[in-house]
């Protein structure tokens, strides 16, 4: 759909979009089109975030065996029910993502599955984290973020937006930028470029654990010292001293200068420590 046809099944049913929500509509179909393409839904039953009025829906059915499609908004799955009416393929859940029990989701997307996402800025991180951190057996992602929000998945150590979530995606995934989108692919336009990164799953890296835990710790404080955000979480001077003379990392070091890998070395050797 182009932005006049949103406009009027908008005006239809008198509604406008929802800012609160972070509502932008993509009205471009060839984007639509790649963005499905990419993101894995020719080979695996496919987890869309915010479906809104289904521009990307559209994609996935076409190439998806399943999708599971969750919306918040009840009168998007209104228009997505009716839009959709035919499509065997698709299953819909009115829920906020953040609460949805992704356990449950587990035997309708299978042994392997692909996430698509049109994210608003404003819940993208707490998003990005359910899925980094989640036990859903997912092969490829296609994520369209904001510009400043995707650069959290692609910067160095060292810059700002370096956090648990950039180790996390960067530790389990191959990050690449399929396109960035302008304003005028969106109605409304919102203020910022957006950019769709794809996601794909690196086979030979083991699942750690404890990494989310060391990662809330190491980053907690930002400005503090690795060694003093351990101790903050309960560790003793020594045990801290130790655990990170054994991943060779200095306790002056701060979090946001470590590479992923060295996160990998300190979970591991965490779980080593618990297991004993």
């Amino acid at each position: 759909m182009n932005a006049g046809e949103i406009k009027a099944l908008l005006q239809a049913r008198g509604l406008t979009p929802n800012r609160a929500l972070g509502q932008n509509f993509l009205v471009d179909e060839a984007a639509a089109a790649a963005i499905a393409g990419a993101s894995g839904a020719a080979k695996f039953p496919v987890l869309e975030i915010g479906p809104g009025l289904g521009a990307l829906t559209e994609a996935l059915l076409r190439l998806s065996s399943q999708v599971v499609a969750v919306e918040i908004d009840a009168a998007m799955i209104s228009i997505l029910k009716e839009r959709f009416s035919s499509a065997k393929n698709l299953l819909l859940r009115h829920e906020d993502f953040l609460d949805t029990d992704l356990d449950a989701l587990k035997p309708l997307l299978g042994t392997q599955c692909a996430v698509a996402a049109n994210l608003p800025y404003y819940v993208t991180t707490p998003i990005c984290m359910k899925l980094l951190t989640s036990e859903l057996p997912i092969a490829h992602m296609a994520l369209m973020l904001q510009k400043e929000a995707a650069e959290r998945f692609t910067t160095l150590p060292g810059s700002r937006q370096y956090g648990p979530l950039t180790v996390l995606a960067q530790r389990y995934y191959e990050v690449k930028t399929l396109m960035t989108l302008p304003p005028a692919r969106y109605y409304p336009q919102p203020d910022v470029d957006s950019v769709v990164l794809t996601l794909c799953h690196r086979p030979d890296v083991s699942v750690l654990p404890a990494l989310p835990r060391i990662l809330a710790t190491a980053f907690s404080m930002r400005r503090k010292t690795l060694l003093n955000n351990l101790r903050s979480a309960g560790l003793s001077k020594e045990s801290a001293e130790a655990l990170l003379e054994q991943c060779s990392i200095s306790p002056a070091a701060r979090a946001e200068a470590l590479p992923p890998e060295a996160f990998a070395r300190l979970a591991t050797q965490w779980e080593a420590e618990m297991s004993k």
